[in-house]
């Protein structure tokens, strides 16, 4: 027997309980037994390990990291404050408006650091370097005793973490551990070979290289037309073979795991994805107010804010489960996911929130929060990137094109 998740619950949770969790069984969008595709590490490995499940060891592969699902929650936060559906403190930078349109928006929600970003740190807010503004100034002076103004311009900081390492204390920075952690694991996974295979229209063989690389650009058969390197026409790529320029046959092949690389995909009994929402991580934080004092009901209000603002993260960023190619997920029939309160004591409450009900309770706890009088900035806050920042991305860029058509 299930019931609705209701400010008063949440409040009560936030004072009493040890966690709030989501749990979901799911199978591959293709069906139970349809193989997918993990995400790759150093050396095209997948992260395989053998976890401890109702007391039996068996063999795991992970789907979705907690850094992954981190940035898939952050996202869904940004479009859903985009869509005016919630509204949130975000700092962003305009690199459209600083004449790269196809980079766009960077935002505090986007960035790998967050508010402690080194784009943001490269920037200017109101014609003034980031860390040398007053918004900037907050990283200096936030701390788990003190985060009332990291609270008002990027509260998405404080429940997935923040490092401020790129700053002028480097790894002695202002740091906030996280208190919403979610990943997906394939249980019970086998790994699988994947064939490769093309078969070229133009029947192309090797021999009929080497191609060069062309002094007027692009590529040449000819020598006489090539680029010359140490006096020899240079070839294209590495050995100058027509497959270099993507043309010919692949011979049918199978990948499977080798040297510490496995392409071949997992098939499995289940995912299982777990998001944990650390309440007693969210008690420790405290809310001063201007004259640098403290009061339970203005701590509790943003302890609310905060946890309401994780389940906003996990209700909206579970809501799409299409990691990557190869690898979409639904949940299991039958196994609906529900919320689960646990008590210090162990005691498990469930209850049900829906994506509309969880907007709701964080405009609730938001407006309870500001009535304590803690900042919540949901305008926003827009930087500019420094000619630096733009430079040196311009040139990325080029270089990258440049050596595209010069380098494997």
């Amino acid at each position: 027997m299930t019931t609705r998740l209701t400010f008063e619950v949440l409040r009560d949770a936030c004072q009493h309980a040890a966690a709030i969790r989501r749990t979901a069984r799911m199978q591959p969008a293709g069906g139970k037994g349809d193989k997918v595709f993990p995400p790759t590490y150093q050396g095209g490995a997948y992260a395989k390990e053998v976890r401890v499940l109702e007391g039996a060891r068996v063999p795991c592969v992970l789907l979705d990291s907690v850094q992954s699902q981190a940035n898939r929650m952050e996202g869904a936060l940004l479009d859903a404050h985009r869509q005016n559906r919630i509204k949130i403190p975000v700092v962003s930078v305009d690199f459209g408006a600083a004449g790269l349109p196809d980079v766009g928006e960077v935002t505090s929600l986007d960035a790998p650091h967050r508010f402690a970003d080194a784009i943001l740190r490269d920037s200017n807010y109101n014609d003034v370097a980031f860390r040398d503004s007053d918004l900037g100034k907050i990283l200096d002076t936030a701390s788990v005793k003190n985060a009332t103004a990291l609270f008002g311009v990027c509260p998405t900081a404080l429940i997935f973490g923040l490092w401020d390492s790129a700053g002028p204390q480097g790894g002695l920075g202002t740091k906030f551990a996280r208190a919403l952690v979610s990943e997906i694991v394939a249980v019970d996974a086998e790994t699988g070979v994947r064939p490769s295979s093309r078969i070229d229209p133009l029947a192309i063989r090797k021999d009929a290289g080497p191609v060069y690389e062309a002094k007027e650009g692009g590529w040449t058969i000819e020598e006489s037309k090539a680029k010359q390197e140490k006096s020899k026409p240079k070839l294209w790529r590495k050995q100058g073979a027509p497959s270099e320029l993507n043309h010919g046959n692949v011979v049918p092949s199978l990948t499977s795991e080798k040297g510490g690389a496995n392409h071949g995909g997992v098939t499995f009994q289940y995912a299982r994805q777990t998001a944990v929402i650390s309440l007693a991580a969210l008690r420790r934080l405290r809310f001063p107010n201007d004259a640098g004092a403290c009061t339970a009901t203005r701590d509790q209000a943003a302890h609310v804010a905060l946890a309401a603002l994780s389940l906003a993260a996990v209700v909206l960023g579970c809501a799409d489960s299409d990691l990557r190619s190869r690898c979409a997920l639904v949940v299991e029939e039958g196994a609906r996911p529900s919320i689960e309160i646990v008590g210090s004591d162990g005691s498990i409450r469930t209850f049900t929130l829906t994506r509309e009900e969880a907007e709701a309770l964080l405009s609730d706890s938001v407006a309870e929060a500001r009535r304590n009088g803690l900042p919540w900035h949901d305008q926003g806050y827009q930087l500019k990137p420094r000619a630096e920042l733009v430079a040196l991305v311009d040139k990325s860029r080029k270089n990258a094109v440049a050596q595209g058509t010069a380098e494997e």
